[in-house]
């Protein structure tokens, strides 16, 4: 196994651990909305991160387009998941027991 695999496999072990423990870093909520983005946040950085790595050692031009669309649509989903979830958490805060609107995050208003 060449050393360059073995950095590769190594930053790869180390990305799936740090997004296990982001994904349960917060203690649960008690509101499921809320928890499903706390978690899936860190899930698909994870995958950003993961991306990044085969796009640093890997030579399949197929697999590097997946990678870096994977990249670019990752990234646009975690900006609309910390859009929604500030909008949860204010809301919770206000405790009028309305959901706010989506506002771009992720559908129609």
């Amino acid at each position: 196994m060449s050393s360059d695999y073995q950095t590769y496999t190594a930053g790869m072990h180390a990305s799936m651990q740090r997004m296990m423990e982001d994904m349960h870093r917060d203690p649960p909520s008690g509101d499921a909305d809320i928890d499903f983005l706390v978690m899936m946040i860190p899930h698909h950085w994870g995958a950003v991160e993961m991306a990044r790595l085969v796009l640093s050692g890997g030579k399949d031009p197929l697999t590097r387009a997946l990678a870096e669309a994977m990249i670019s649509d990752q990234n646009g989903e975690i900006e609309g998941m910390r859009g929604r979830l500030a909008a949860l958490r204010s809301a919770l805060l206000s405790s009028d027991g309305e959901y706010p609107l989506l506002d771009g995050n992720r559908g129609p208003s």
